[in-house]
């Protein structure tokens, strides 16, 4: 099947908490109904409801009553008969007796069917909880049990399959499954399961929520997982504890969806398992474990369905909020910062740097500042050096200036023009302003960069970024060739933001800096007009922030153009247009597989996000590399 017809491997979840009434499964069955009609209105395909959600969770000993146990059967045949209409794979929490033994059990239901029956394993009986005095243990059972007119297996171990895809795979765990030091949803994984869902009744206390957050966040991505939690609400007892409803929806470490507490309702959001599928590719460490597991098999619906609830950042590698972009950019400062000093302090060198006035030689330069720091020596003895040529502006110029002057260092100034002409007077070159007279000048600055290292025991640090290592935007043994280069794990999208960091910390830094973040990004390689920058990289290669969008997911997920286009629609839709996104995409295909023949050969440079193109460490891919298929969105 043409993957274009599909969902790019999105399954929509929802994670419901109804508004109950305790020992009236009758009651709760018609809310339970009624969010399974508003799911499948939101194209829902998975369903989570909360542990014991039929009767209740707090009914206490009404659970051995025989009044309870019938009107518990007869509200499951309602609800079954009110799923007829959804084509989502349902878990409904509810109390069952087997073999003359109380379960609080996960019932999975399809289409007016129960297809199978999870039964809780870990049973609390500690402070608040007294779990043991009704229920039993479900570990060790493997059995079928009759429910609602079928005779369906009941036990811990089943995977639910969607017919027709090897990524849909899920399991079921319940509440207090998932506190335990060895939860069930591992083995759920390492027999394949992609998405965990829990049906849970964790009451609430202070900092309780922010714990279950982070166990469900550390789950999915230990597990590369999808994890559904659902849990009980209003309606139950206030008798000793509350219940808040609380309801995420997590994939591979990040919460996709979160509810506010205390609120009933709908918490949706669609899970990647082709993303999952991917890492756990990649993750050869990844045990695949399925003896002992039985699968069940569901419909699955893999055309489009609803439109996507779910938010792309247009800027995937600059977290969301403020405060974690302080800190994300303190660490990786501290990345850079340091890798570079011990490597100056094991070559006994000193820093030697071009500075252009522009935003990537800027955070070389801050970094350079730091590691100088940290090896308590005189920044005096940083060897800068600004080397304008024809394409070089004004504004630039100034920028260089003033950086200086903030940084508290003197700036070399060795001007390029002569040398330049020179040179290509040398090679007969006729004058023309080409490929041969851009790159002239950017391996002339890179050549007097390396010959002061060599003349004053230096060391070049290199300038150049991880987008620039991506489309190959840099000059082959020019600015591409470096003795370290420190912005190599750096996308551009984040070095406005690290440079930003750094100008609100170190006050004196401030108006430099401002001047560096809203100068327009250029290579400044042919003359400038009136002074002004001419040429400008975002118009000849396309927006920055679309191509790291492309870099993040072509590298770190290994996604299909197709895919790719989809989500950047999303992220930047009333920004960009979709053919406009659709042809820079192609610029970045064409770049990436072009250019391997550069990244086979830079220079070292520490790594600090989950992206890196080192040959000699993450990124393995022949020069000879086929672009093809990848233009055409396969």
């Amino acid at each position: 099947m043409d993957k274009r017809n599909m969902k790019y491997g999105f399954v929509k979840a929802a994670a419901a908490t109804p508004k109950i009434t305790i020992a009236n499964p009758s009651a709760n069955a018609a809310e339970i109904s009624a969010f399974i009609k508003k799911s499948s209105a939101l194209g829902a395909e998975l369903l989570v409801f909360p542990e014991l959600c039929v009767t209740g969770y707090t009914c206490g000993d009404l659970f051995l009553s025989d009044v309870l146990k019938n009107a518990s059967e007869k509200a499951l045949e309602k609800i079954v008969a009110a799923s007829k209409k959804s084509k989502a794979l349902i878990f409904v929490g509810a109390p069952l007796w087997h073999k003359s033994k109380l379960y609080s059990a996960a019932v999975a239901i399809q289409s007016g069917k129960v297809l199978g029956v999870v039964p809780k394993t870990a049973l609390p009986s500690y402070s608040e909880f007294y779990e043991l005095r009704h229920f039993s243990c479900g570990k060790n059972i493997n059995d079928t049990i009759n429910i609602c007119g079928a005779k369906v297996p009941f036990s811990a171990n089943i995977i639910f399959s969607a017919a027709g895809s090897d990524n849909v795979k899920v399991s079921a765990e319940i509440c207090e499954d998932m506190f335990i030091a060895s939860p069930p949803s591992i083995r759920h994984a390492q027999a394949g399961a992609t998405i965990i869902v829990n049906l849970s009744a964790s009451n609430e206390l202070v900092g309780k929520s922010d714990y279950r957050k982070t166990l469900i966040k550390a789950q999915s991505g230990r597990l590369s997982a999808g994890y559904v939690y659902a849990s009980a609400g209003e309606g139950e007892s206030v008798s000793d504890i509350i219940f808040s409803g609380h309801r995420i929806i997590a994939e591979n470490g990040e919460i996709l969806a979160d509810s506010e507490l205390f609120e009933s309702g709908l918490t949706v959001s669609e899970i990647d398992v082709e993303k999952l599928a991917f890492e756990r590719r990649k993750l050869n460490v990844f045990e695949n474990e399925s003896s002992n597991y039985i699968n069940v098999e569901f419909k699955f619906n893999k055309k489009k369905t609803a439109k996507p609830v779910r938010q792309f950042s247009q800027t995937p590698f600059v977290p969301k909020d403020n405060k974690i972009i302080s800190s994300r950019a303190e660490l990786i400062l501290q990345i850079q910062s340091r890798a570079l000093a011990q490597r100056l302090k094991l070559t006994n060198s000193d820093a030697v740097i071009g500075v252009s006035g522009g935003l990537d030689s800027c955070l070389a330069l801050l970094v350079i500042l730091r590691s100088y720091k940290i090896l308590n020596r005189d920044k005096e003895n940083i060897i800068a050096v600004t080397m304008p040529g024809p394409g070089t502006s004004a504004k630039t110029l100034a920028n260089v200036e003033k950086l200086g002057r903030a940084c508290g260092i003197k700036i070399r100034k060795i001007p390029i023009l002569k040398s330049v002409e020179n040179h290509l007077a040398d090679i007969n070159h006729k004058g023309s302003k080409d490929i041969a007279y851009e790159n002239a000048q950017a391996r002339e600055r890179t050549q007097i960069l390396m010959d002061i290292a060599n003349a004053e025991k230096g060391l070049v640090v290199g300038t150049g970024d991880l987008s620039e290592i991506a489309l190959g935007w840099n000059t082959y043994n020019g600015d591409h060739m470096s003795m370290y280069g420190v912005n190599c794990g750096v996308p551009k999208t984040l070095v406005k933001y690290l440079v930003a960091y750094e100008s609100g910390k170190v006050a004196f830094y401030k108006n430099a800096l401002n001047d560096i973040l809203n100068t327009e990004i250029s290579p400044e390689l042919l003359p400038h007009k009136n002074g002004k920058i001419s040429q400008k990289t975002e118009k000849l290669i396309g927006p920055y922030e679309l191509h790291d969008f492309f870099l993040y997911y072509t590298v770190r997920f290994g996604q299909t153009p197709d895919k790719i286009l989809f989500e950047a629609a999303q992220a930047f839709a009333g920004k960009y247009k979709k053919d406009e996104i659709k042809k820079w995409l192609n610029v970045f295909i064409k770049r990436f597989f072009a250019n391997q023949f550069k990244r086979n050969c830079v220079p070292d440079g520490v790594k600090v996000g989950t992206i890196a193109l080192s040959p000699r460490g993450d990124w393995r891919m022949p020069s000879e590399a086929s672009a093809e298929e990848w233009l055409n969105g396969r």
